[in-house]
C-alpha cells in the first residue's frame, strides 16, 4: 500500500463531535478525511432552539449552528467524502475502512457516529412515521397547529419538547409509563404550570392505528394492565405522537472491535478507546451528558490526541 494515500486522521461522522475533530485536525495541518453518510449535523439538525450552547446566536437553531461549523471546517482544509462505512479493520499501524464507494486508510480513526432516537417498538409505529408519528418536535410541530398531540417519555428532552409543542398544538398530553417524571425539577415545574399540558400517568402506547394518517392508539395502563383506545377528535381526524424515550448509539459497526458498555463505546477522559490509534467522541461514547457542547469538547480532545499519536509514530 502506498503510504501517500494514508490519511493521518479519518473521522467517521459529521455531527458536532466529528466537525470539531475535523476543525482541530485541519488546523493542525494533519492530513484529515471526514466521512459522513448523509448530511452534516447528526441529531442537532432536528433540534430547534439551542439556548444552552455558549455563544449561540439569539435565534440559533440546529441547522444554523451546523452550517457555520461546516463552513469553518472547509476553511481549514480537511478532505470530505459522503459514504457509508460498512466494515473496519482497526488493528495495526494503518487502519482500513471499507465504504460503499471505496477503501480508506489512516494512521488514526476518530469514531463520531452519534446516536439515533429510540422507537417505541409497537405495531403501527413504522407505518405511521411521518404520518403522525415523529421523533422531532422542531421538524414537525407546525403540522399540528391547533391539533392535539401526545408526547411519549418522561425525561428532560420529552418534557422540553412537549412544552415546545404547546406553542403549536392546542393540547399536549405527556404519556409516561410511571407515576412521576424523571425530568429535572425546574423543567417539571414549568410543565405543570403550562395550561396546555396534560399528563397520562402509568401508561404505554401498545399500538398506533390509522387510515393514511394516525387516527387512534391503544393505551395500556401499566398498573392494571387494562387497555383502551384513544381516538382523534372527529373534527381533527388525526393527532400527533412525538416519541422521546432515549437514544441508541450508532455503534454496530464497531462491535467486537472496540470495548463497549451497553453498546456505547468506552473511552478514557482523553477519548482513547482500548485500541491504539482509535478514538471516539460525542453521543456514541459512555458519558453522562450528551449535548452539543460536550460533543465539541470530545471532538477537540480526540483530534489533539490523534495528532499526538501520529507525531509519536513518526518519531
Amino acid at each position: 500500500m502506498d503510504m501517500q494515500n494514508v490519511y493521518d486522521i479519518i473521522i467517521i461522522g459529521a455531527g458536532p463531535a466529528g466537525l470539531t475533530s475535523a476543525l482541530y485536525a485541519g488546523r493542525a495541518r494533519m492530513k484529515t478525511l471526514l466521512i459522513e453518510k448523509e448530511k452534516d449535523g447528526g441529531q442537532i439538525v432536528i433540534t430547534n432552539e439551542i439556548e444552552n450552547y455558549p455563544g449561540a446566536e439569539e435565534e440559533e437553531s440546529g441547522p444554523s449552528l451546523i452550517a457555520r461549523m461546516t463552513k469553518q471546517v472547509e476553511k481549514f482544509g480537511a478532505d470530505r467524502v459522503f459514504d457509508t462505512i460498512v466494515d473496519v479493520e482497526l488493528e495495526g499501524k494503518v487502519k482500513h475502512l471499507k465504504g460503499n464507494k471505496g477503501d480508506y486508510y489512516a494512521k488514526t480513526v476518530i469514531i463520531a457516529t452519534g446516536a439515533s432516537p429510540r422507537p417505541i417498538g409497537c405495531p403501527g409505529e413504522k407505518e405511521f412515521t411521518g404520518k403522525g408519528v415523529s421523533y422531532c418536535a422542531t421538524c414537525d410541530a407546525n403540522f399540528f397547529e391547533d391539533f392535539e398531540v401526545f408526547v411519549v417519555g418522561g425525561g428532560d428532552s420529552a418534557v422540553e419538547e412537549a412544552m415546545y409543542l404547546t406553542k403549536f398544538a392546542r393540547k399536549v398530553t405527556l404519556i409516561h409509563r410511571r407515576a412521576e417524571l424523571r425530568a429535572a425539577k425546574s423543567i417539571q415545574e414549568k410543565a405543570f404550570k403550562n395550561p396546555k399540558m396534560d399528563f397520562m400517568w402509568n401508561s404505554t402506547v401498545e399500538e398506533i392505528r390509522g387510515d393514511g394518517v394516525v387516527n387512534s392508539m391503544i393505551i395500556k395502563d401499566t398498573v392494571t394492565g387494562e387497555t383502551r383506545e384513544v381516538v382523534a377528535d372527529e373534527d381533527d381526524g388525526t393527532f400527533g405522537i412525538f416519541v422521546f424515550i432515549g437514544f441508541d448509539p450508532k455503534s454496530q459497526l464497531f462491535e467486537g472491535k472496540v470495548e463497549m458498555k451497553n453498546r456505547y463505546i468506552v473511552t478514557d477522559q482523553n477519548m482513547h478507546t482500548n485500541v491504539p490509534g482509535v478514538f471516539a467522541a460525542g453521543d456514541v461514547i459512555v458519558k453522562n451528558l450528551r449535548q452539543v457542547v460536550t460533543a465539541c469538547g470530545d471532538g477537540a480532545i480526540a483530534a489533539t490526541e490523534a495528532q499526538r499519536y501520529v507525531e509519536e509514530m513518526e518519531d
